[in-house]
């Protein structure tokens, strides 16, 4: 059974997911601009979807296939997104990270600053050897936070996803665990 720990960084405090959070994602989730570059976020954001989200995250908690994080400011407390390790495979010791942040809270440096914890706890606590993510090529900036992190493009997926009508090409990126050891070094 997987455990769940508060993380702590300078300006955040990255938590576990509760039901609470709902109406903190109804809300951030129904900006189009998140919708956007995300590949599983629909826009518009549908009534209930918060919930129902968050259930399927405590059932995939419960079964140890995933770990969410909330992504606070760590004086005010104001919800600023969230941190996903998905889809764990405890046979290959791999498993996908998927995040996003409120429109208000980019540019600050803060995806890079969850990273960080978010990375030794996946590598330390859940025990993986590898962590892959992906992000439409359209949005550079979540590649750039990858890559900053430590996390090395694989692949390009070509018209992997469709948003809204149009297909789109997926950058695939991932990091090993002697690759985090080495940078965390």
């Amino acid at each position: 059974m997987l455990t769940q720990s508060t993380l702590e960084t300078s300006r955040l405090i990255l938590r576990p997911l509760t039901r609470a959070d709902a109406p903190s994602i109804q809300t951030v989730a129904s900006i189009r601009e998140i919708a956007d570059t995300m590949i599983s976020i629909p826009h518009p954001y549908p009534d209930g979807e918060a919930e129902r989200y968050i259930s399927k995250q405590l059932a995939e908690f419960e079964d140890g296939h995933s770990v969410t994080f909330v992504i606070e400011h760590k004086f005010d407390r104001v919800f600023s997104g969230l941190i996903e390790i998905r889809d764990i495979e405890q046979e290959h010791s791999q498993a996908e990270l998927s995040f996003w942040l409120a429109v208000e809270a980019r540019g600050q440096g803060y995806m890079s600053e969850a990273l960080k914890p978010v990375l030794r706890f996946a590598f330390e606590d859940l025990g993986l050897n590898r962590l892959c993510a992906y992000h439409m090529v359209r949005n550079p900036a979540s590649g750039k936070v990858l890559q900053k992190n430590g996390f090395v493009q694989e692949g390009l997926l070509r018209q992997r996803v469709r948003k809204w009508g149009v297909f789109e090409d997926v950058a695939l990126l991932a990091i090993l665990r002697r690759d985090w050891q080495g940078k965390a070094a």
